[in-house]
């Protein structure tokens, strides 16, 4: 069978994949893209949280800008604010939604399992079993594929063990206790959901202390502004830095980049979420994991803390929110033979400043990115550099 040729190949259709796709239509290039629209968002973060991002900086970017959350809030009567009002998740993902039906709506919503290279070009194999050629490839498929866990919990069965992306309802969890480790968005927004839910919910973390972040303090006075500007990634001259000039991140040494995106804009709840934890979250701070073991259908964690004895904590299911490690290797729809030949930063690919990496014609956005172009590739608010920036590179060639 005839497999179809097409110049490029978008895999992933959330902000990134879709904001790509909207900046390569009308081009006159052959393009298709796959993937279920805002899939992560809607099947991997719970129901009922809130992004971490303001307003102003949730947005999906088609070529002129013009349809902004902002825009897609007062279409549907939602109340918005560039800053200080949180942006419902459910909000979000209507919005991406709605995006794609008016910017992308040729977005195959089928699933690629293989991508390998023949021949000079690149043959993708959907779960339809079609087979596509494309000269081009972007790789867009979010953070799912990066879900870490900690080794100190391979002793534990799957139905004890979860990461904090494979939920997106906790009703289940009621009656239950249920260890959440992490102090990031992620854990708090879980730990108050599952309290929400009628769960027992304990938060285990290394941190000492949990830092929410503060409401915003707008508006804010000019000496403020200036020694600590706000950007899409929040307050001060770095987050400013890593969103107004990724192209000067790119060209770092690379350990000073890896430092950077593993340290800068680190675990810090919403300030929201601390008044749905506030004395109904009894928290194990400032402790290691030193190990764990399932006994009795209970996960036993052994709470470790310097000049302390080990303490004990026994649960009913552990929910590590303990965020993504973007690696080359954890993208197994990429057949082997493609997979070796990309340059690695860390474990994520190494790309040039056009996203391409080391495989001719193979490109990737999002998060797979940060270790290149900083931690402005974590968030939606990248979408647009990497779109831009990419669409230029793909037709151009």
């Amino acid at each position: 069978m005839t497999a179809d040729t097409v110049d490029i190949a978008i895999i992933g259709a959330g902000p990134y994949g879709l904001s790509l796709a909207a900046h390569l239509r009308g081009g006159g290039h052959r393009v298709r893209i796959f993937g279920s629209p805002m899939h992560s968002w809607s099947n991997h973060m719970p129901r009922g949280m809130h992004l971490k991002s303001e307003g102003f900086a949730s947005n999906l970017y088609d070529p002129e800008a013009k349809f902004t959350l902002q825009t897609f809030c007062a279409e549907r009567s939602i109340a918005y604010a560039d800053i200080g009002l949180p942006v419902a998740i459910e909000t979000f993902i209507a919005y991406g939604q709605e995006f794609q039906r008016r910017y992308v709506p040729e977005l195959e919503n089928v699933q690629i399992t293989s991508l390998k290279q023949t021949g000079g070009r690149f043959e993708l194999t959907t779960a339809a079993d079609e087979n596509v050629l494309a000269r081009q490839v972007v790789i867009a498929s979010g953070i799912v594929n990066f879900a870490y866990l900690p080794p100190q919990l391979a002793a534990i069965s799957g139905s004890m063990l979860s990461h904090s992306s494979e939920h997106s309802v906790l009703t289940g969890f009621k009656g239950r206790r249920v260890a959440v480790l992490g102090a990031g968005a992620s854990a708090l927004d879980i730990a108050a959901l599952l309290l929400e839910a009628g769960a027992d919910a304990e938060l285990v973390a290394r941190t000492p202390t949990v830092q929410f972040q503060n409401p915003p303090d707008e508006p804010r006075p000019l000496l403020r502004r200036m020694t600590a500007p706000r950007s899409g990634l929040g307050i001060g001259w770095r987050s400013r830095m890593c969103t107004d000039i990724p192209l000067v991140f790119h060209a770092m040494p690379e350990r000073l980049r890896l430092r950077a995106v593993e340290r800068h804009l680190g675990p810090a709840p919403c300030w929201f979420t601390r008044e749905a934890v506030a004395n109904r979250l009894p928290m194990h701070l400032g402790v290691s994991l030193g190990g764990a073991s399932a006994r009795e259908g209970r996960v036993h964690l052994v709470l470790r803390k310097s000049g302390q004895p080990d303490r004990e904590l026994a649960v009913d299911h552990v929910i590590a929110a303990t965020g993504y490690k973007a690696a080359v290797s954890r993208l197994t729809f990429i057949d082997e033979s493609v997979r070796s030949r990309v340059l690695k930063t860390g474990d994520a690919p190494a790309l040039s400043r056009h996203f391409e990496s080391s495989v001719p014609g193979l490109y990737f956005v999002g998060a797979a990115a940060a270790n290149s172009f900083g931690p402005l590739l974590r968030f939606a608010y990248g979408a647009r550099f990497a779109a831009k920036r990419v669409a230029a590179r793909l037709t151009a060639r």
